[in-house]
């Protein structure tokens, strides 16, 4: 797999007859570096403070079951497949994922009860009730119309005979890109986009992995993924396994060969309370090349499951805990 970070410093290649083509993997490890060092400190949304550098681009090479997971870290891609599934539902209560042991989003509807309610619950005790209480995830647990609801369900409205507007059709991008990438592969629109202006304000969190945008080229799918914001000690593992994942099952779908992901970041960032994370993964060096397969083909792209995928090869270090920004 072949990296390219336009932020980070390319590492001398091993001494060989031949030299080896360097880890994909020292592109991100070069990025962190680089911003860890050199990045602009500065007081950020969540009080805890960053080092940002704005503007990067890592390329990552898909073929032949490759994919992007860290292995300087152990990445729990099943929690990351569970989490991009569960957008392709186009639900947005974190009940479902509470029930899966996934708790990616539970820090948000958290805080905002413990700041409504005044009641210091635990994390876990909260998670627990969410599953237990359909009453109370449905009061505490949606997050607004967060990624899946605009990727399967865009509003729309239609003037009003006398004046202002009703609920029109909606939109699922994700269904309308499988079939202008079956039909009209060379269109230059097959884009799914999550930053609806009109409903940022009744989401718990706005999309930080906003933009995909594939291209097909030579039978292969190539996919952009643009992030407004990007946390790249922690979130950064699972959005480009799932940029990733998605391409794949895309192609599958649309009879292409996977190609290539384009990852994009804007404000590109580590967490001032992140030291300890940082210090230890830029100490470890990567190795070895993670595959997924797709054990079988769905009727659709909303029909697969997480029993439908399989990661060989899969040999990390050990994990790295750090604290979510909320």
């Amino acid at each position: 797999m072949t990296t390219r970070a336009i932020l980070s410093d390319s590492p001398a290649p091993a001494t060989a007859l031949a030299p080896a083509e360097p880890h994909w993997e020292h592109g991100y490890l070069g990025l962190m570096r680089r911003i860890w060092e050199h990045g602009d400190e500065r007081i950020d949304r969540t009080g805890i403070g960053t080092r940002s550098l704005f503007g990067a681009e890592l390329r990552f090479d898909l073929a032949d079951g490759k994919m992007p997971l860290l292995t300087t870290k152990r990445v729990f891609w099943k929690t990351a497949t569970r989490e991009m599934l569960w957008f392709l539902t186009g639900r947005t209560n974190i009940r479902e994922l509470c029930a899966l042991g996934v708790e990616i989003w539970t820090d948000w509807p958290l805080d905002r009860y413990r700041r409504e309610t005044g009641e210091r619950i635990e994390r876990a005790d909260f998670s627990a009730r969410i599953v237990a209480d359909e009453a109370f995830a449905a009061r505490w647990g949606d997050l607004g119309p967060v990624y899946g609801k605009q990727w399967t369900d865009w509003p729309t409205y239609v003037p009003r005979e006398g004046g202002g507007f009703d609920a029109g059709p909606a939109i699922n991008q994700v269904a309308q890109v499988v079939e202008s990438l079956r039909h009209n592969p060379g269109s230059r629109r097959h884009i799914i986009e999550g930053w609806n202006v009109a409903e940022l304000d009744a989401m718990a969190l706005p999309p930080c992995h906003k933009t995909y945008q594939f291209h097909v080229a030579g039978g292969k799918l190539n996919g952009l993924l643009y992030q407004r914001s990007c946390d790249l000690g922690l979130g950064f593992a699972f959005n480009a396994w799932s940029a990733a994942l998605l391409i794949r099952m895309l192609a599958q779908q649309c009879d292409l060969e996977p190609g290539e992901l384009v990852w994009m970041g804007g404000d590109v960032h580590l967490y001032l309370n992140h030291a300890a994370l940082v210090e230890e993964q830029l100490s470890r060096v990567p190795a070895g090349q993670a595959t997924l397969e797709i054990l079988r083909r769905p009727a659709s792209i909303f029909d697969y499951a997480i029993g439908d995928f399989a990661v060989r090869n899969y040999s990390p270090q050990p994990a790295i805990s750090a604290p979510v920004a909320v």
